[in-house]
């Protein structure tokens, strides 16, 4: 297994990943600034989406399940878009590859503001998913370069704080935007977040080389591990519980709390804080026990979306249940530092694919959440869409870690022969 210290050094005692040359001189708060920033852009505009979803569905001229296809596309294109660009650019430098992804996302997302109708949104929204897991696999590799690898799991949890952060501050100002000005705004907004992400990375990132071996075929040798799929199944059927409650969180407050919309954006702010608590708890715990805090998180996610249902009707009790929700976004941290784990010297395509597996529960969450409330059984119903996948992703921990020691046991015993 690839470890600290190898061929992916971007500086002397780093961390993981397949690169080469830094310049000698990196600043790790700046870069993961720089990184951050690039979540904060991905996050608004992930999470932004949803919250617009009642302004864009009118606007489009379509209801409110149709338009959560257009969120399911953009999911669609992370889980396309991740695995397919980090196997064609295995031999990009990683700066070069995160400054070209963000260039992308921003042309994408200032096309989403101009989309004239219903079929050119979904193809908007495909393309704008595209770099998106490529991206955060690419700079959580950077980030865990730059810290010794018992810190690894917070530093990528730093770069994750970009996203968080979007669903406290980007994404309650991108609903005010589009209830102010109009939906189409929040997607310009997203466009020039991008444009200053790619400054701030040309700036600060450090300038690295492919490894010399870096292939193609070596990134899709993560393909062939089975403890890969199934860390990647415990994200998309395991966070799928959290995106179908979220995508129709705003309706739900409307037409169940029956609050105004000025309110929906303060409880967007609470999931928002509730997601960072979670990503800085579980990156520092996941450093410590790493498959522990996943099963830990996964009950959490359980726990808080059952209540959901008996929350919703009044906005107290729905605000603390919702930052209780938010909690369980701590998920993604961990998982990212168990496919450095197991994916070998394929770490780039192990960590897009990370982002592909949590967007396959990105549409994955409000398909089911749609078809339940399309069923006739409420808004709140999306609560127990989402208890059902969290215990789902909690089997395939189990799965996981049930294998993991079957091999250890096969490998002490051939040793034992030996």
């Amino acid at each position: 297994m690839a470890s600290a210290g190898q061929d992916g050094d971007l500086r002397p005692g780093g961390g993981a990943g397949t690169q080469t040359g830094a310049v000698a001189a990196v600043r790790p708060g700046l870069v993961l600034l720089a990184l951050a920033m690039g979540g904060f852009a991905i996050g608004t505009t992930e999470f932004a989406t949803m919250s617009l979803l009642p302004y864009f569905a009118r606007g489009l001229g379509i209801d409110e399940p149709t338009a959560g296809h257009v969120i399911s596309a953009y999911a669609l294109g992370v889980v396309v878009g991740a695995p397919v660009i980090a196997v064609l650019a295995a031999r990009l430098a990683r700066r070069t590859l995160l400054i070209g992804l963000m260039t992308i996302f921003a042309a994408a997302n200032v096309a989403s503001a101009f989309a004239p109708t219903y079929g050119w949104m979904l193809v908007f929204r495909f393309l704008s998913g595209l770099p998106h897991g490529a991206y955060f696999g690419v700079a959580a590799l950077v980030a865990a370069s730059l810290v010794p690898p018992h810190r690894r799991a917070q530093a990528v949890a730093r770069t994750m704080l970009g996203l968080t952060v979007a669903t406290i501050i980007g994404v309650p100002l991108a609903n005010w935007i589009g209830q102010a000005l109009g939906w189409r705004w929040g997607f310009g907004v997203v466009g020039l977040l991008a444009l200053l992400t790619v400054a701030l990375v040309s700036v600060f990132a450090p300038k690295d080389r492919p490894h010399p071996q870096s292939s193609p075929l070596r990134e899709l040798g993560a393909l062939k591990r089975r403890q890969v799929w199934l860390t990647l199944g415990i994200g998309a059927i395991g966070f799928g519980g959290m995106f179908a409650v979220y995508t129709y969180v705003a309706s739900t407050l409307m037409e169940v709390t029956q609050v105004s919309p000025a309110m929906v954006p303060v409880v967007l702010a609470v999931f928002g804080s509730g997601m960072t608590v979670g990503t800085l708890v579980s990156a520092w715990a996941a450093d410590r026990a790493l498959m522990p805090t996943v099963a830990a998180v996964l009950l959490w996610s359980t726990a808080s979306l059952a209540l959901y249902p008996f929350a919703a009707g009044n906005i107290w009790t729905i605000s603390l249940v919702v930052f209780l929700i938010g909690c369980g976004g701590g998920l993604g941290t961990p998982l990212q530092a168990r496919l450095m784990d197991v994916a070998e010297d394929a770490q780039t395509l192990a960590a897009a694919l990370n982002h592909s597996a949590f967007n396959a529960a990105n549409a994955l969450g409000p398909w089911l959440g749609g078809m339940a409330i399309a069923a006739g059984w409420g808004w709140t119903s999306t609560g127990w869409v989402g208890c059902a996948l969290a215990l789902g992703g909690l089997a395939v921990w189990a799965v996981a870690v049930l294998d993991a020691r079957a091999t250890d046991a096969r490998m002490a015993a051939a040793c034992a022969g030996d």
